[in-house]
């Protein structure tokens, strides 16, 4: 039986439907002191959300939530660029939390969005990151997930499919689109946005069948270029789901869409001139190092 990704129930989170599954608001932020916040065993997340884990893995049973990462500066750059994000989209911040285990580092190799309106971030995927890319890879990710929230908001993605490609090409078009707007993270020549896009895209996958497919890598190169694309315009989180699948269809039926937007005919003429480079980027006919040249 198909299963139905669609996000139009919950508002406020980013990769997990079931407010039960990720109930820690029994443990809300504000009723607890500072230190003993940093100290809460993290609740695993439910089947539904597994869907927008950005790893395909479980937090371990030792793995703790705390509010700030090893220094004060990434924990800061952090919280800054999710204020940043959620501003973008004319909302308020969701609740950021890190996760830590001293006794299995490589265990927080993730970053999981809650429907409750939460995002966890690993220690271990944070600093991974930030070695091979420096900040704007953890950037990219953050946005990523926090693409999952504009999903669960607004019901979206528009288009559904048998397992979770659509929901997570979407969050790394809406990726590429924050990494791209002057009042996001203003990058304005892609090669910057390629180059640390290939951390994430080495997390696609070939398995097509499985529920939990996130794209394949080319795929994946794909939706973060298409997005950046799309951020040469100011869009709301409608509009952006909008023109993504408008444009998208290559990689959702096997041929990208050719005919006019009446929507939006400026960004169609404006996309007009990138749909053969996107159907190629998708099919692997441009390589990934073709791509961090674009």
């Amino acid at each position: 039986m198909k299963r139905n990704f669609k996000f139009c129930f919950l508002a406020g989170a980013v990769a997990v439907f079931s407010l039960t599954a990720c109930n820690d608001d029994k443990l809300e932020d504000s009723a607890l002191p500072e230190q003993q916040s940093e100290n809460l065993k993290i609740e695993q997340p439910g089947e539904k959300e597994k869907i927008c884990y950005y790893v395909d893995q479980n937090w371990s049973s030792t793995a703790v939530l705390t509010t700030s990462l090893q220094n004060s500066t990434d924990t800061n750059f952090m919280n800054s660029q999710m204020t940043k994000i959620a501003s973008m989209w004319g909302r308020s911040n969701p609740t950021l939390r890190f996760v830590n285990d001293p006794s299995n580092y490589n265990s927080t190799y993730n970053a999981i969005s809650y429907s409750s309106g939460k995002i966890y971030y690993g220690y271990a995927i944070y600093y991974d990151a930030k070695s091979k890319g420096g900040d704007i890879v953890n950037a990219m990710i953050l946005a990523h997930e926090y693409g999952h929230q504009l999903q669960y908001i607004f019901g979206l993605p528009s288009v559904n499919e048998s397992t979770a490609r659509p929901n997570e090409l979407e969050a790394d078009g809406f990726a590429g689109y924050y990494l791209r707007r002057p009042n996001g993270y203003n990058k304005t020549q892609f090669s910057e946005i390629a180059a640390a896009y290939e951390f994430a895209q080495a997390i696609g996958d070939y398995q097509t069948s499985s529920p939990n497919h996130h794209g394949t890598p080319p795929q994946r190169r794909s939706a973060v270029r298409l997005g950046f694309l799309l951020g040469q315009y100011s869009l709301s989180a409608a509009d952006f789901d909008y023109n993504f699948f408008y444009y998208y269809q290559g990689v959702l039926n096997g041929t990208y869409k050719m005919g006019k937007n009446s929507r939006n005919p400026e960004i169609d003429a404006y996309m007009s001139q990138y749909m053969d480079e996107l159907r190629k980027i998708q099919t692997g006919e441009i390589s990934a190092e073709e791509f961090k040249n674009l």
